[in-house]
């Protein structure tokens, strides 16, 4: 269980695909040189289109996408373990799944997770989203197995879900992926208080990239990529530009926050009359 340095890159990706292909490449070889063996991307890391139509229109499927070759070339070149948050792959005429694709040193694909909380919702501020209309939920968590133990993934959304991170902590995960683009409006009341939470409650790091700033859509994102601690602690954190947010990970930390409060434990099932 030895220590190993984890990046967030925090990006402002538009709807330029390969623009943003090359905007990713560029923030994920800074952060191998300055030592990264695990990196971590936004969700929605080549496209942020407008809407869901469009997000439709500049999609593939996972055997045509453009940047699964150049993030799997990335990640044997650089020897590090590299998740690339979200990309759009197309399944249907209709949809894509919001997936998470995490490339081991060897430049294959280690694990895929679809995003399985979908975001539907009106906002007071006026800003609506119907992620269903064109997004095909997943229907299965994920863990990987890496050289300093298990990492579960979940996709943005998936945070406000405590349940997916206490199965996937009770499996072994001494830490967590929440690659997010959220709101500006939703994140300034709950981004680090959730990311906290979902620490504290499993003992378990949390690592997650985020979109940041204004995007040539008008959309407005949070940023504040984070990397949260077992104990809740913020060990890394960016404003709303694009970068680089880096730490030091221990995974025994995780261990000793679970002995401390060995709440995984002490779970029981119960009946509600």
């Amino acid at each position: 269980m030895s220590k190993f340095r984890a990046a967030c890159v925090q990006l402002r990706s538009g709807d330029d695909v390969r623009g943003n292909i090359q905007d990713a490449e560029r923030w994920i070889r800074a952060a191998a040189k300055d030592g990264a063996q695990f990196i971590a991307t936004p969700e929605n890391t080549t496209l942020m289109a407008p809407d869901g139509g469009a997000k439709l229109a500049h999609s593939y499927d996972e055997s045509h996408d453009p940047a699964l070759p150049v993030f799997a070339g990335l990640a044997k070149d650089l020897r590090v373990w590299l998740l690339i948050g979200s990309l759009a792959i197309k399944v249907s005429d209709t949809k894509t799944a919001n997936r998470s694709f995490l490339f081991s040193p060897d430049g294959h694909v280690s694990v895929r997770y679809s995003k399985v909380h979908l975001f539907d919702v009106d906002l007071p501020s006026g800003e609506k989203y119907r992620e269903s209309n064109t997004v095909a939920g997943g229907a299965e968590a994920k863990l990987a197995d890496t050289p300093w133990g298990k990492i579960g993934l979940s996709i943005c959304y998936d945070i406000r879900f405590p349940r997916l991170y206490r199965e996937l902590a009770k499996r072994g995960a001494f830490a967590f992926t929440a690659p997010s683009a959220f709101t500006e409006t939703t994140g300034k009341a709950h981004w680090h208080v959730l990311l906290r939470a979902r620490a504290i409650e499993n003992g378990a790091f949390m690592i997650a990239p985020a979109q940041g700033g204004l995007h040539a859509n008008g959309r407005r994102t949070y940023g504040h990529s984070l990397i949260v601690g077992p104990w809740g602690e913020v060990l890394a954190e960016g404003g709303t530009e694009p970068g680089i947010f880096a730490a030091e990970i221990d995974p025994l930390l995780s261990v000793e926050a679970r002995t401390k409060v060995p709440s995984l434990e002490h779970d029981r099932e119960f009946i509600i009359p």
